[in-house]
């Protein structure tokens, strides 16, 4: 019986956790270890059989089901900001596919319920009613100084100007 090195066999397991990566029976025919092999290396990485794996490994992915939903809430928050490369790099340290993210994004925000768009601040009411009422007075005044012009302009013309009285009369 072989003797394998830890990192060895963590490196086997990530070859096998790899997205598209080989199955255990592709990996043994070509890494000469035998797919039984491979594949207890990989049930004892799940069950974290292999502690002197050092931490910045890969994680080894879940089963959806084995995550508690703090787990899965705060890899949804962590995910939130992030994009490409940097998401990327979150799930695989995670050890989580980007469909269960989805998914897990998609329970979060149908728990947080609708969300509905608060209604404009349009300010105080009793504040707005104050200037209508401010605005309709000034219109009335605005409305009753250009009748009273009107009614200047017609003065003027029907009886003449005051002033041309006066001129007229002390002009003789």
């Amino acid at each position: 019986m072989t003797e394998y090195s830890t990192a060895f066999k963590a490196n086997m397991v990530k070859k096998l956790l790899m997205p598209g990566g080989p199955t255990a029976s592709a990996l043994s025919s070509r890494s000469g270890i035998s797919q039984p092999t491979l594949s207890r290396w990989l049930r004892d990485a799940r069950d974290g059989g292999m502690p002197s794996q050092p931490k910045h490994h890969l994680k080894v992915p879940r089963r959806p089901g084995e995550w508690t939903s703090e787990e899965k809430l705060r890899i949804v928050v962590e995910a939130a900001g992030l994009e490409g490369d940097a998401l990327g790099e979150l799930l695989r340290q995670e050890g989580v596919h980007d469909a269960d993210l989805a998914e897990w994004r998609r329970v979060v925000l149908s728990a947080l319920g609708p969300v509905a768009k608060a209604p404009p601040t349009s300010g105080d009411p009793r504040r707005i009613r104050e200037l209508e009422r401010e605005l309709l007075r000034k219109d009335k005044a605005l409305a009753e100084t250009a009748a009273l012009l009107v009614l200047k302009k017609k003065v003027q013309e029907y009886w003449g100007d005051e002033d041309d009285v006066t001129k007229k009369e002390t002009d003789k």
